[in-house]
């Protein structure tokens, strides 16, 4: 099943290779050596079992975990160690950074733990810098840790939800949700480029536009764990390599930020109206 996150969706492509090189949900087929046997060798004896272990639920927790540390070291350095005068240019630094690094990991065949944590590093920056912003410098006191609760709040609503199978990643349910992130992807690129003209849209002011435009985002970007969740599921279970727990751990951590950043900017706009 393919997912509308690219990053997990390198999961599915390294099934349908271990599944095209005869391994099963379970194995390798009869006869065959499987992670951990030993291979046989010419004069007999068994050689050296292969590196690899398969990849578990708790590998991706424990990479989880690890970037969100990170994260979170990274973002408070930014917002301690840079200076006001110098905000705009670092902010805008690390998002380009930022996107660059995670264009190159999702489209990477191969699971890079370096180039992971770097991103942890410039995206926690990023993180840092704007939250700084809106708390200090816009003057929404509290906002930020508002932010951080709600953020891993839904998280593990949504987690509790698909673990009880409230919420399934059913084939529709992935199209649509194909269908509607492709479609917010596309409205934010045109919104930026008409910006770069000062044509204001209204999608990200305090307005009735862009409170509602703000609440789609989190709405999908809250959905889009369900696929996430499903995505490792199934890697888990199809025995993929332990290094793709990285790929998993650095999918949840793109899915947090983003739900962070529009969480922020909702609760900047509700704090406006006070």
């Amino acid at each position: 099943m393919k997912t509308s996150n690219p990053v997990l969706s390198r999961l599915g492509q390294a099934a349908e290779r271990e599944r095209a090189a005869g391994y099963g949900p379970y194995g390798p087929p009869a006869g065959q050596p499987g992670y951990g046997q030993p291979y046989p060798s010419a004069s007999g004896y068994p050689a050296a079992p292969p590196a690899v272990r398969p990849m578990t639920i708790d590998d991706v927790v424990v990479k989880t975990v690890m970037l969100l540390g990170i994260t979170g070291v990274s973002a408070v350095a930014a917002w301690n160690l840079i200076p006001t005068s110098l905000m705009g240019a670092a902010w805008i630094g690390a998002a380009v950074v930022g996107l660059v690094l995670g264009f190159i990991i999702s489209f990477s065949r191969m699971a890079n733990p370096a180039l992971v944590v770097a991103y942890a590093v410039v995206e926690g920056a990023f993180v840092g810098l704007v939250s700084k912003f809106f708390q200090e410098i816009a003057g929404y006191q509290g906002i930020v840790l508002q932010a951080v609760v709600a953020t891993f709040g839904v998280f593990f609503l949504m987690a509790f939800l698909y673990r009880a199978r409230v919420i399934r990643a059913t084939p529709k349910f992935v199209r649509g949700m194909i269908a509607i992130m492709a479609g917010l992807f596309a409205v934010m690129l045109i919104n930026f480029v008409l910006s770069l003209f000062d044509v204001n849209t209204g999608l990200r002011d305090n307005g009735p536009l862009g409170i509602v435009f703000s609440l789609v985002c989190i709405v999908v970007a809250s959905l889009s764990f369900i696929l996430s969740f499903n995505e490792i599921e199934e890697g888990v279970r199809m025995g993929l390599p332990q290094r793709y727990s990285w790929t998993a751990a650095f999918g949840i951590l793109v899915s947090l930020i983003w739900l962070y950043i529009e969480i922020l900017r909702l609760l900047s706009f509700l704090q406006g109206d006070d």
